[in-house]
């Protein structure tokens, strides 16, 4: 009798599949030529939307979130590259003290909010209390649901009153975080990295699977909607992200007048004194 071969049911591809197959895509890896004009033409995109977000007084709040080692930083960086550190601004808060403990979960977060003409990045942000610290019980259950429960009416009181609110998590595979936290490890600039909580988010990979899916249903809103970006392949996640952040904006390029640089005064006796101050040793 012929064998009969079992078929494998069609799967529903999960976060950790898809961000797993967009770095095994090795059969269109970006050079980093390519990546690098790529980066290059959107950062300068940005800088348009920069010159609207300052003309317009516009408001614009950017969340990244995702496991640790999944590639905010990395993003995060190449939008700031080129961009004005007056009109971007990052923040990534520290752990809260004791008097920020007693006060409105949210209360730190509202205070770093954009005025008109800015555009903030959190580097992590009220979302922590859906992810570490409800992992780590650093929250207790029923501040944890009222978090849940309230954080879609907070983010669509900031959408309705003006604010452009996109939220984005990374999601970084678990065969890539691990390989990515024992680079860390061997790795002398890259050790400080690694904290205690890293070690610890390592471990408790499936915990901080359950807080995700928790979150990611209870706060993806019409309102204010999650973007997954698979982050495997830093490169691609680098350009995927900041390509979709450019096209959920309604931006238009102000024109540029170039100014006329004015000519030099004239020296009227001035010369240059002998130097007898310490010079940095010319090494290169």
């Amino acid at each position: 009798m012929a064998k009969h071969s079992k078929k494998k049911k069609n799967q529903e591809p999960t976060l950790d599949s898809i961000a797993r197959e967009s770095g095994e895509n090795t059969d269109h890896k970006i050079g980093n030529k390519h990546y690098e004009a790529q980066l290059f033409r959107l950062q300068v995109e940005l800088v348009k939307l920069q010159e609207w977000v300052k003309v317009t007084n516009a408001r614009i709040v950017v969340l990244f979130e995702g496991r640790d080692a999944a590639g905010k930083g990395g993003i995060i960086k190449r939008i700031m590259e080129r961009v004005s550190p007056r009109v971007f601004r990052v923040v990534a808060l520290p752990s809260p003290t004791e008097r920020q403990k007693t006060q409105l979960h949210a209360q730190r977060y509202i205070e770093r909010l954009p005025a008109g003409g800015e555009v903030v990045i959190f580097d992590r942000s009220w979302y922590n209390r859906a992810g570490v610290e409800r992992v780590m019980g650093f929250c207790t259950d029923e501040e944890y649901r009222q978090f849940l429960r309230d954080c879609p009416i907070f983010e669509a009181f900031l959408v309705s009153q003006g604010i452009v609110l996109l939220k984005y998590w990374l999601e970084v595979s678990e065969k890539e975080q691990h390989k990515r936290f024992l680079e860390r490890i061997k790795d002398p600039s890259k050790r400080w990295k690694l904290s205690p909580m890293d070690l610890e988010s390592h471990r408790r990979w499936y915990d901080y699977s359950r807080a995700r899916d928790a979150m990611l249903a209870a706060t993806d809103t019409l309102t204010a909607p999650w973007y997954v970006v698979p982050s495997d392949d830093k490169k691609r996640a680098r350009l995927n992200c900041i390509a979709h952040l450019l096209s959920q904006i309604k931006y238009e390029e102000i024109a540029y007048r170039p100014p006329k640089l004015p000519p030099r005064q004239k020296p009227k006796g001035y010369e240059e004194p002998k130097q007898t101050h310490r010079i940095v040793p010319q090494r290169w």
